[in-house]
């Protein structure tokens, strides 16, 4: 019976999210438009614009690891084991998220919102009139490989410390919009980055993050203990 629910359970997630990817994707167009309208002829000088410049370049993976490598050498000098773990986990998850997005988007040749009109906005896929787009930026969109790596390393923070860890997911969102606004992603990049992101966690899950999970919550930890008397 425990199966069957579980089964119904992934069965009821994955719809929810090939539904919300494809609602996602009939955003990317209004979006963009609602941006370029409210960017206004001052953006490329602006303050704002100078603001969201800088999370997305300090909002990266090496300033993610910096930040958890840091985390870690705090915990240990509070002597908090729990900390260090979550920290760590928080590392793997993010790199994961962000190395699996990184080589996805490599070969999908969807263009960024920024290259119109220059480029007409579609999917190349890796091999386009006799050119590899791999690695090529402009064509390198979907999906975000910030996203990734900020909402992996945010959610693991989320599941062991919900309070720290709204804090770490404002701070994700924060990352992920600067990407949006900058033109550099569709609002499809972003979200298919955050499930991705979220599938590797659930991978890992049945490990080290299910347990800071269960040590973090009395009620969880109530219901494995029973499951395990069971």
């Amino acid at each position: 019976m425990q199966g069957k629910k579980s089964i119904v359970l992934i069965l009821l997630l994955l719809s929810g999210a090939i539904f919300l990817m494809g609602l996602s994707f009939f955003l990317d167009a209004p979006v963009r438009a609602r941006i370029l309208q409210a960017e206004g002829m001052e953006w490329d000088h602006s303050a704002k614009r100078q603001f969201f410049n800088a999370i997305s370049r300090y909002g990266d993976w090496p300033e993610l690891m910096l930040l958890g490598a840091l985390g870690v050498g705090i915990a240990r000098q509070c002597q908090s084991r729990r900390w260090q773990e979550i920290f760590v986990m928080a590392m793997v998850a993010s790199t994961l998220a962000g190395a699996l997005t990184n080589t996805l988007r490599l070969t999908t040749g969807r263009t960024r919102p920024r290259v119109s009109p220059q480029s007409e906005q579609a999917w190349y896929g890796p091999y386009h009139n006799g050119e590899w787009t791999v690695g090529y930026a402009p064509w390198n969109s979907f999906p975000s490989g910030h996203t990734a790596t900020a909402f992996g390393f945010a959610i693991v923070i989320f599941l062991a410390s919900p309070m720290w860890g709204l804090l770490a997911l404002l701070i994700a969102a924060l990352i992920a919009s600067s990407r949006l606004i900058l033109g550099a992603h569709h609002p499809s990049d972003l979200v298919g980055a955050i499930f991705i992101a979220s599938g590797v966690i659930w991978l890992l899950s049945n490990s080290r993050i299910q347990r800071l999970c269960i040590m973090n919550s009395p009620c969880l930890a109530k219901r494995y203990s029973s499951q395990k008397r069971s």
